[in-house]
Parts: structure tokens; C-alpha cells; sequence
């Protein structure tokens, strides 16, 4: 039976996705790997890990990562070291393949919406600051989204669907398994685990403290980033 994995943030640690894609025995050409983004930066090998989403068929979501490369490529914006290092790395089919990423995917058959960081409660998707699907974690006491850990509730808790989330960015030591969400970036590039949730053909996302039997991770070989910023 096919499979869907929906992988949360890599960051450059290929040999951490080859050991999660070596788990699940993923095949290419039946099976569809999806990425909720953030691929890039922080790790070691940002075009080792484009190499092989591109192999397996992949489709990724674009994460704040992307978004900074992209900004810096295309509108000037001046770029870190470490960003600036990953953009002498990548190539014209790199460059291709984080172009076309989309804010946002649907898949209806699991009864899901993969998004980077997330989505405002009670805001339709398609209106929703590109910026706050990019780099939301918390609900301040305003009601207005926020990048800060500490501003607020997790957005998640605020939401209610249908469809289901399945999201990244916030990088914790565990999953956040929300009603109507569920966050996979489980801190890989920090040392931690390099989490996904797996899918048969046309299950449904389970939900809540249940979408735990739906996840599946791989320890990361070492911690590779031990600076601050932004996930």
C-alpha cells in the first residue's frame, strides 16, 4: 500500500532524511514524501537534502528559510553568513525547486492542509498574511499572531477545523498534537528527531493525542545548530 510522508523541518540534515525515508522503506514512485518546508540552512547539507526530495518525487511547502534565500536572491535583501553560504551552494535546479514552492498544500484525501508555521484561526488560508503562514507560533493577547514562543497560546490550540494542519516551524522536543493540528518539527537540527507523519492511501489524519500513532521519527546523528534566531 502507498504510503504519504509528510516530513517536518530537515534543515540541511540529508543524512538524517535518508535514515527517516530508510525507516519508512519509501518508494519512490509509489509513495509521495511531503515537506512542510524548511529544508534549507542550519545543517550541513542543504543541496545533499534537495538532491533527495528531488529523487523521491517530493513537493515542499516553502518555509521562512526558503523565503529568506528567495528575498535575498530576488529582492536584495541582505542575507546572514549562514544564509549567504547555503545561496553560493545552490544551484539553478536548487533555485528552480524552492521557486515553485507553495504557501500552502491541500490534501483532501488525508483531510489536510500542510503550512509552514500555520494559520490564523477564523481566516480563510487565501487571506492570510503570507507572513503569518510563514513564521506564526503564538496568539498574543491582542488576538494577532506572533513569531514569539512566549506571546501567547499556541496557535493550534486556537484552531479548529476541518481541514486538519499538519505544520512545522516551532521547533519543540515533542510533537504538538492540537485537535485540529499537529507540529512535526520535533528540533532535528538542535539534536533532537527528525519526525513525520505517515499516511496509508486515503486515511484520514488522525487527530489530537491520536495523530501520535501517525508519527514516526529518526534521532538526529548530532546537533548541528546551537545558535539563536528563528526556527
Amino acid at each position: 500500500m502507498a504510503i504519504t510522508v509528510i516530513v517536518g523541518d530537515v534543515h540541511g540534515c540529508a543524512a538524517e532524511l535518508e535514515d527517516l525515508l530508510e525507516t519508512l522503506c519509501f518508494a519512490t514512485g509509489t509513495d509521495r514524501l511531503v515537506s512542510v518546508g524548511d529544508l534549507v540552512a542550519r545543517g550541513p547539507d542543504t543541496p545533499g537534502v534537495l538532491a533527495l526530495v528531488r529523487r523521491a518525487g517530493g513537493v515542499v511547502v516553502r518555509g521562512n528559510h526558503e523565503e529568506r534565500l528567495l528575498a535575498g536572491r530576488h529582492r536584495g535583501k541582505a542575507l546572514g553568513a549562514e544564509h549567504a553560504r547555503v545561496s553560493q551552494q545552490l544551484s539553478e535546479q536548487d533555485w528552480a525547486m524552492l521557486e515553485a514552492t507553495p504557501l500552502w498544500l491541500d490534501l483532501p484525501e488525508h483531510g489536510l492542509r500542510v503550512v509552514h508555521a500555520g494559520v490564523l484561526p477564523r481566516t480563510p488560508v487565501d487571506r492570510t498574511p503570507a507572513d503569518a503562514l510563514l513564521r506564526m507560533r503564538t496568539i498574543d493577547s491582542r488576538g494577532k499572531w506572533s513569531d514569539e514562543a512566549d506571546a501567547g497560546p499556541l496557535w493550534g490550540s486556537r484552531y479548529e477545523g476541518p481541514p486538519h494542519v499538519v505544520f512545522g516551524h516551532n521547533a519543540r522536543a515533542e510533537p504538538q498534537l492540537h485537535e485540529w493540528a499537529t507540529g512535526i518539527d520535533t528540533s532535528c537540527v538542535y539534536g533532537g528527531r527528525l519526525t513525520a507523519m505517515v499516511l496509508g492511501d486515503g486515511e484520514r489524519a488522525p487527530r489530537g493525542e491520536a495523530a501520535r500513532r501517525a508519527l514516526r521519527s529518526v534521532p538526529a546523528r548530532r546537533p548541528y545548530y546551537t545558535g539563536k534566531g528563528s526556527s
